[in-house]
């Protein structure tokens, strides 16, 4: 065979051609969306998009929630619902959708209530960044929140939702305890929760010591 040189795929910048509604629900809508691939080639792809976007900086918010607390160790609070497209129980961090006039803060702290019972103070919110590209435009902002543990309205929180179940897992043994949540009650871990938990053990995890070697 016959060696051939590279073509250069870089030629044409891709962008979208068009977008087919399919099919319209009340919360999501599917689309054909036809677009341009490097080489000039029209594709087309299946897109899932939300019908909630009103010109907010992204859908929703997912929350970290710290839990604070004096003589404890510092917690992660996680909810654990049934999600039917899963047709199984996750465990997953706080989120929800931006309302209309609102700051991703102000739903951040709105959802992490509703969900949670908890309230809290917002020490980070992310800019927006996707949720699964491949799948949906669907965007979403990170708010780290802070909750003190030792104040009153804390004591003893009552999530609206009878339905979602409030679980706190220690941030310093959070992957191990995931894993063993996982494998006893056979949840499925969502993504962003799990890649923090990943993260949390590597930053604490102890450098490994190289030995000094003479030449």
């Amino acid at each position: 065979m016959e060696n051939q040189e590279p073509k250069n795929c870089q030629n044409s910048k891709q962008s979208i051609i068009s977008e087919e509604l399919i099919s319209e629900g009340k919360w999501v809508k599917f689309e054909k969306t036809s677009y341009k691939d490097p080489a000039g080639k029209i594709r087309t792809w299946e897109t899932v998009k939300r019908t909630t976007r009103k010109g907010q900086s992204a859908d929703g918010v997912s929350i970290i929630p710290l839990l604070q607390r004096t003589l404890h160790y510092e917690c992660i609070v996680l909810v654990k619902q049934f999600r039917p497209p899963m047709g199984g129980y996750c465990l997953e961090f706080p989120a929800g959708l931006i309302d209309d006039n609102e700051s991703p803060e102000e739903a951040a702290l709105r959802e992490l209530e509703e969900e949670t019972g908890y309230k809290g103070d917002v020490a980070e919110c992310s800019q927006a960044v996707c949720m699964d590209p491949g799948l949906s435009n669907c965007t979403t902002h990170i708010v780290t929140v802070t909750i003190n543990g030792d104040d009153a309205e804390n004591a003893r929180p009552k999530p609206k939702p009878e339905f979602v179940e409030v679980i706190s897992l220690p941030k310093n043994d959070l992957l191990h305890r995931l894993n063993a949540l996982v494998a006893e009650e056979h949840l499925t871990v969502d993504a962003r929760v799990y890649s923090y938990a990943l993260a949390l053990q590597h930053a604490n995890a102890k450098p490994v010591e190289v030995p000094f070697l003479k030449f």
